[in-house]
């Protein structure tokens, strides 16, 4: 075991100390369901959990996973694209992931987009409550990763800084591009 986190228990712990029992949260590409599993687990049945993804691969993963820990009653399971949310998701969320790229072992072919992918991010900050955090789990080693990481740097460095503070946590010394997490905390209440 190491001091220094992987990205995603990183990303994981920042939702566990973020997403109290009873709140909402949004899982934007729901995979395998890992990350979604936290949070359900995070806001317990008092709170509810919208979970995003496109192929019904992902959705099968991410339910056969949340029933065998008993966590399905308060997750919605959504098969729509992440640039979509706020037509499903009406109400302030403590937290939003985002864990771009491709599904595990799924079609690297079928990998989310830069363009998709910023609307949602900016549809989430908007839901985000006081405090509450948008994490994004970026994989800059494949091309269409390099795109949406440059759009995506891009977008969350104009950002002003009293209403949302950005932090990387970044490995920088590793080969092959690995993922890396930027944490954006909004600073200022829902307008």
């Amino acid at each position: 075991m190491t001091a220094l986190s992987s990205v995603l228990v990183f990303a994981h712990q920042l939702l566990i100390n973020t997403v109290q029992p009873g709140e909402a949260a949004i899982d934007a590409t729901m995979g395998n369901g890992h990350d979604t599993l936290v949070l359900a687990q995070c806001t317990t049945e008092k709170g509810r959990v919208y979970a995003f993804d496109i192929q019904e691969r992902a959705l099968e993963k991410t339910r056969k996973r949340l029933q065998a820990a008993a966590q399905a009653n308060h997750v919605q399971l959504i098969a729509d694209g992440h640039q979509h949310i706020s037509h499903h998701v009406r109400e302030t969320v403590a937290a939003v992931i985002f864990n771009l790229g491709y599904l595990p072992g799924g079609n690297k072919a079928l990998t989310t987009q830069w363009d998709t992918s910023l609307a949602a991010i900016e549809q989430s900050l908007a839901l985000l409550r006081q405090h509450g955090l948008l994490l994004l789990v970026l994989y800059p080693g494949h091309e269409p990763g390099k795109a949406e990481q440059e759009a995506i740097e891009a977008f969350v460095a104009k950002l002003d800084q009293q209403e949302f503070q950005v932090l990387r946590y970044q490995f920088i010394n590793q080969k092959n591009n690995p993922p890396y997490l930027l944490a954006i905390e909004k600073l200022s209440a829902v307008k």
